[in-house]
């Protein structure tokens, strides 16, 4: 068998199949639980806010559009944070946002040393560039450090992603972030409008799961997210991307009504894949949280009963004035993997 036609139909990067109409929603005949309409913010906490602010709005040119701080008792239980006070700080990029938390008390633990994108609790986003050189000079010039061996292009005998370019970085943190550069005839259509910006906006957020399956009675069934895609990701070109030697990645992606897409991401090789500590909080600089608004959260505490929502907030909880929302609720998906529930 020849390598085009072992390959051929797996699809490269999984970025491509947020392009694809089409998705399926809840199961079949089944209403979501608890159906979000968008996803809001992509958030990750931070360990000095003025270094992350310098990285966000000089090396990428996100701009702040809203600068807060929280505490008190609405925000504790929030975040299942005791005592929690941060600086939290939104930033856009195009159309989407992301939103940086800086806690002054109580002070988290670093982003672990030896953490691999195998690993359960690995989140990144993927940011959209006009030109993959461009967009890499100015992060080699400003010397971010390498998640991929380099930017990788996908190899045309993938007709689903071939001529796509991706590539991995880290940011002072060493959170992950992707930037990624569509051919003409892939990705959303919005990303060939045209622009003379070199950084576009954010495409989804990606995150490793353990079990593709039960992952989406999570996503889809509880939350009512479509199914915009699948399927297999591995070959040289993958391996470099995400750094995994012999990755072989069953893909999933997923979207809302609005707002950037969610990629779940099993690998199927290697399966040495740490889980997520199940003690890690909101001050820990490794947590994400995805921000996505419900129209209301009375479902939340029957579903925690029903073990089909895992709560960090004990329940809805009234929110400070400062975030911007009036009712929220952290909770984790299967993989441990933080979701913010809001009202508006």
């Amino acid at each position: 068998m020849t390598r085009a036609s072992r390959v051929g139909s797996a699809i490269a990067v999984a970025v491509v199949l947020l392009s694809r109409a089409g998705g399926s929603g809840a199961a079949a005949g089944s209403r979501p639980a608890l159906p979000v309409s968008q996803v809001e913010t992509i958030g990750f906490t931070v360990a000095d806010m003025s270094r992350s602010l310098d990285f966000y709005t000089r090396v990428l040119p996100f701009h702040k559009i809203a600068d807060s701080e929280a505490s008190g008792r609405g925000f504790e239980l929030l975040t299942g944070v005791f005592g929690a006070q941060a600086r939290i700080v939104r930033l856009a990029l195009g159309d989407e946002q992301i939103e940086l938390t800086e806690f002054a008390a109580p002070r988290g633990r670093p982003f672990p040393a030896d953490f691999r994108s195998n690993d359960r609790a690995f989140q990144h986003v993927a940011i959209v560039v006009s030109s993959m050189e461009r967009a890499y000079a100015r992060l080699r010039a400003s010397n971010v450090e390498h998640a991929s061996t380099g930017p990788q292009t996908l190899p045309a005998w993938n007709p689903g992603a071939g001529g796509i370019g991706a590539f991995y970085f880290r940011d002072p943190d060493r959170h992950y972030l992707e930037i990624l550069a569509f051919p003409p005839d892939k990705g959303l259509a919005k990303w060939h409008a045209p622009r003379s910006e070199l950084f576009l906006g954010i495409d989804h957020t990606a995150i490793v799961v353990g079990d593709t399956e039960a992952s989406l009675a999570f996503y889809r069934d509880t939350l009512g997210f479509s199914v915009a895609g699948a399927g297999e990701n591995y070959d040289v070109e993958q391996e470099h991307l995400n750094n995994v030697f012999g990755a072989r990645l069953r893909i999933t992606a997923l979207r809302s009504q609005a707002g950037p897409g969610i990629e779940l991401l099993e690998y199927l090789a290697p399966r040495d894949g740490r889980p997520a500590p199940a003690d890690q909080r909101a001050n820990d600089i490794a947590h994400w949280q995805t921000t996505v608004i419900a129209p209301s959260l009375e479902p939340v505490l029957p579903l925690a009963r029903a073990h089909r929502v895992a709560l960090v907030s004990p329940g809805p909880v009234e929110a400070p004035a400062s975030l911007g929302f009036a009712t929220g609720a952290l909770v984790r998906d299967p993989d441990g993997h933080a979701l913010r529930l809001i009202v508006r």
